[in-house]
Parts: structure tokens; sequence; C-alpha cells
């Protein structure tokens, strides 16, 4: 496939926006509890604040993706058999309770509403409200591409798990980052969680592409004309020109070119921002946690790339072919 940069960027910023705020939302889960030490209202609100940032600019790129982006809110019609028109209800409805958990945690509202004697039970609510929403936009995002099962590199399960991690260890990290300058109290609960999923996102990627190198074809030139000879070739695609399908359908790039991108997500994805967050916790420098969910963020762009490039459509079979 072409990637497109739009999606790029939709999949990449919603992704840190769903990490930082199941973070933010999980360490203030713990401090209710009393695992981990408390922090104002202002801190929570200030992080829901940027990860509805980063959701409202997924949204935004996705605009970009669109002929006719008036026509957007047609895309939710066909929710009982779509995952992209279930994402296109998912994302607004996560934007919203994440704006909610903000508020809540600005405004400092709070009630004893069950008796318990437990403090934070209306932000507790809201987020886990949010955090429900946002399982379910990992899941609708991840599903527009896995529920494909003529793309065969996107049609397994790992593509959820892959979609849920890298966008988890990118959120955590940048939590991470945020907390080195306004709570440093929790950067270490926030840190060694980016690393634990950070190297679980490792094992599923690796593991996915280990499945795409092996995958036996369903389609063949035999199957796409029906006839079984196994000295069946082509030698043309029928036309000079280019067209909507040798455009969209396929990236035109070398596998030399596809196998740079490849290690270079590998590298920037997984051994650096673990060892940069090592660095951190070890050096308690606030800086470090920042170069990593850069480098980490910078590293799942060419990943989301290579994840797109490397799905390899049926059609190509005959349109990418020059006699």
């Amino acid at each position: 496939m072409n990637p497109a940069f739009s999606v790029i960027f939709l999949t990449t910023l919603i992704g840190v926006g769903q990490g930082l705020f199941l973070a933010l939302f999980s360490s203030q889960t713990y401090s209710i509890v009393n695992v981990l030490p408390p922090q104002p209202g202002s801190y929570y609100a200030l992080g829901g604040a940027i990860a509805l940032t980063f959701l409202v600019g997924g949204l935004v790129a996705s605009f970009f993706h669109l002929g006719h982006p008036e026509r957007a809110w047609r895309a939710a019609t066909q929710w009982r058999t779509s995952w992209l028109s279930r994402e296109v209800i998912a994302l607004p409805l996560v934007m919203g309770l994440v704006f909610v958990y903000a508020a809540v945690n600005w405004l400092g509202l709070d009630a004893d509403l069950f008796g318990w004697g437990l403090h934070g039970q209306i932000p507790l609510i809201v987020g886990t409200l949010g955090a429900a929403a946002t399982l379910g936009l990992f899941l609708c995002t991840s599903m527009i591409y896995g529920a494909i099962k003529f793309l065969q590199e996107w049609a397994s399960p790992l593509t959820v798990v892959n979609f849920f991690l890298m966008g988890s260890a990118s959120g955590f990290a940048f939590a991470a980052a945020y907390a080195a300058f306004m709570a440093p109290g929790v950067v270490e609960f926030y840190a060694g969680w980016a690393i634990t999923l950070t190297v679980a996102a490792f094992a599923s990627r690796a593991a996915s592409l280990l499945r795409n190198a092996r995958i036996k074809r369903i389609a063949s030139i035999q199957t796409a004309i029906g006839v079984r000879h196994s000295k069946v070739q082509q030698r043309s695609m029928g036309f000079m020109g280019g067209s909507y399908n040798t455009r969209d359908y396929f990236h035109g790039k070398s596998l030399a070119f596809l196998k740079s991108v490849k290690w270079i997500f590998l590298v920037l994805v997984f051994p650096v921002p673990v060892l940069l967050l090592w660095l951190g916790l070890t050096l308690g420098n606030p800086v470090v946690y920042v170069v990593a969910f850069a480098v980490q963020y910078v590293g799942l762009l060419f990943e989301r790339w290579f994840f797109f490039a490397q799905a390899n459509h049926p059609q190509n079979l005959y349109y990418q072919v020059v006699g």
C-alpha cells in the first residue's frame, strides 16, 4: 500500500494521547489507594489537556485524507458493520471524556457517592469510563486494518496488540517527561511502565515481522485468471500511463528502502528509548525523558509508514507488472 502521511499522523498522535490518558488515570488511581504520592488536581487537569491536544491533532490530521471533509460525518452511519465508522464515533467520545476528566480535576469536584469514605470518586468514575472508551478506540483503529483479510500482513491479532502497546508506550514515555517537570514523585512509575510496554511492544512487533516474512500467499496470477498452469507469466500491465491503482496501492519504493526503514524504526522505537528512560531514572535529568519520547515518536512515524507500505494488495499482481 502507499502510506498516507495524514493517516500516519492520525494513528501515532491519537496513540500518544490515549497512552498519556491511561498513564495519568492509572497513576491517579494508585494515588487514591495510597500506592503513589497524591498530586494536585491541576496536575491531572493539565495532563488531560495535553492528552486532548494530541487527540485533536490526530483528528485534524485525518481531515487531510478526505476528498470532501464536509461529508466526514457520513462515515459514522455504517457503525454496525464498519470499524472505520466505529472509530469515527469512538474518537470524539474519548475526546469528550478526557475533557470532562480534565475539567473535573481542575475544578476539584469530589463527593463520597457510595459511602466508601474514599476521596476522588468522581475523577475515578470519569476516568474509568474514559479508559474503557480509550481501549475501545485502540480496538477500532487497529481493526480497520486487522479486519481486511486479503491484506495478509494486517490480518492478524498482532495488529491490535501492536497498536495498543506502541500507543501506550509512547503515552507513558510522554507522561514520564511531563512528570519529570511537574511531579517528580511519580516519574519512576511512568518510566518503569514505559520501559515495560516498550519491551512488550518490541516482542509483539518482532513477532509480526517474522510472521509477515513467512506468509504463504493466497493470491497469485493463477488464482486471478483461474488457470492452474505453473508457468503463467504476465509481461505487461496493459497501459503505459499511471492510474489510481498504480499510485494508491503501491508505495513505489525499492526493497532496500523498505529494509532501511524497518531497521530505523526497530532502533528508534525500542532500544534507544529504553536506554534513554533508564538513563533518566539513573541521572534524574528531566531533559533525558523528553529526548526519549521525541526519539520514540519519530521512530513510530517510520514504523507506521512501514506498516502501511508492507501490506501487499493483491491487485498489485497485475498493476505493478511492467513489460
